[in-house]
């Protein structure tokens, strides 16, 4: 079950030893050695700590029978795991056209790349499908690219863009970076990311934030002069909000130095947040936007690159060029997937149950002392544990200690930066399960602080 680990956890630690000795069944134990035996390993995937045989809702089920509500689910599952529309979507369509080459059109791939142009505000309206993320910003860079005649690019340090060598040039997590023998993409250009709660430049918080992180992008993008396009996430997803403003200093930024703005919805995107597109709650429009992970509806992976109509200005060469670049069946699965977000009020939804949960884990850090801060928007939220509150210092080793706390009472999550709780739990979730797994976390951290 790839949803169980911890970001930069170590695979030996004892916390998860002993979650291994307690919790690992039988039937999952021997399936966890023919998967370590048959993959290739890498960090944050393999080797795994559990199984999954089943998933529907919020649920996902082991090989031994046990259950978790998943708060992870890669960011793919907004309307839970097989929802009966989305299935019914795929398999009617694989009735009717199972697949269409790239030089034929069909109507199912038309359609969504019509009511993805329809949903994207200002002129946002001509769109390219891949296969994933990370092959959707390889197109944006490719159109900025084409579009200003320059070649580098500004982003953030540990901003996540994808797993492809251009998309972890951009990228500036370590663990997408590190390895790779020799330079990565020429140009990519990195400076501090917003956290106000650990500000890079000084400030105690939001009251104090005078967008100095946002003063350094207009610097770079003066300084050197030559970049093509800022590309970033618009809500961080481990998470963290931008300051009030940022987004539009950073998009008059752009404008004044003739640099694209590129902003990363892959899992942000599609109402998480609260608001369909992330960027809508900054007041902006990006110049090209990308969409995946929950596009497909949990099922199929599909991505989609939408970008200003003036840029569609790469005919005569290949930005793209994708087997199933106008696949009907995935897109006849984030068709379906777009109709059940509008009709059910999914968007409207995340921002309501988003806010009353954030309100109540705020209220409890206020008691709690290892709570360093609450963030998050719609039902993406995070709790962030420390040391103590005055020195801030990450607790690393009690968020894992909470995180198998928290699994073994039938929660499942990630933790993020090392010491963040992240949880973001499916649109479709009732507001009973969400209690129950709030007070699951609540109950997790406070054995961890009587433990002291």
């Amino acid at each position: 079950m790839t949803t169980i680990h911890t970001e930069g956890e170590s695979n030996t630690s004892e916390a998860r030893r002993r979650w291994e000795v307690a919790h690992t069944g039988a039937m999952s134990g021997a399936l966890l050695q023919r998967d370590s035996d048959a993959f290739l390993h890498q960090s944050l995937s393999t080797p795994c700590v559990g199984t999954i045989r089943r998933a529907e809702g919020i649920w996902i089920e082991d090989l031994d029978g046990r259950r978790y509500m998943d708060f992870h689910g890669n960011s793919v599952h907004h309307v839970g795991w097989g929802h009966p529309r989305v299935v019914q979507a795929i398999k009617d369509q694989m009735d009717v056209l199972p697949f269409s080459p790239r030089r034929f059109t069909n109507e199912t791939a038309v359609d969504l790349a019509e009511k993805l142009g329809a949903l994207a505000p200002g002129d946002l309206s001509k769109v390219l499908f891949t296969t994933g993320g990370s092959d959707a910003n390889e197109v944006a860079l490719r159109i900025a690219r084409a579009a200003t005649g320059r070649f580098k690019t500004l982003s953030f340090w540990d901003a996540f863009h994808g797993a492809g060598f251009g998309a972890s040039s951009v990228g500036g997590e370590a663990t997408f970076r590190s390895h790779i023998a020799g330079p990565l993409l020429p140009g990519a250009e990195h400076v501090a990311p917003f956290a106000c709660y650990r500000c890079p430049y000084g400030h105690a918080g939001p009251e104090s934030c005078n967008l100095a992180c946002a003063g350094m992008i207009d610097f770079v993008l003066g300084r050197e002069g030559d970049i093509a396009a800022v590309i970033a996430e618009p809500m961080r997803a481990v998470p963290y909000v931008p300051p009030a403003g940022f987004w539009q200093a950073v998009r008059e930024a752009c404008d004044r130095h003739g640099a694209l703005l590129i902003m990363d919805e892959i899992p942000t995107g599609l109402g998480k947040t609260g608001a369909f597109f992330a960027f809508e709650h900054d007041g902006i429009v990006p110049d090209i936007v990308t969409l995946g992970k929950a596009l497909g509806g949990g099922i199929l992976p599909i991505a989609a690159c939408i970008a200003r109509r003036d840029l569609d200005i790469c005919g005569d060469f290949a930005i793209g060029h994708y087997t199933h670049e106008k696949n009907p069946v995935t897109a006849a699965a984030a068709l379906a997937t777009i109709a059940v977000i509008e009709e059910e009020g999914l968007v409207e939804r995340s921002a309501r149950l988003g806010a009353g949960a954030m309100d109540r884990l705020a209220a409890f850090a206020e008691t709690c002392p290892i709570v360093g801060d609450v963030r998050g928007r719609g039902l993406m939220f995070g709790v962030e544990i420390v040391e103590d509150r005055a020195s801030k210092a990450p607790g690393n080793a009690a968020a894992e200690r909470i995180y198998y706390r928290c699994m073994a009472a039938g929660l499942s999550f990630k933790i993020s930066q090392g010491s963040v709780l992240t949880l973001s739990p499916p649109l479709t979730i009732a507001e009973d399960d969400l209690d129950r797994a709030l007070g699951i976390v609540e109950a997790a951290i406070s054995e961890e602080l009587a433990s002291r």
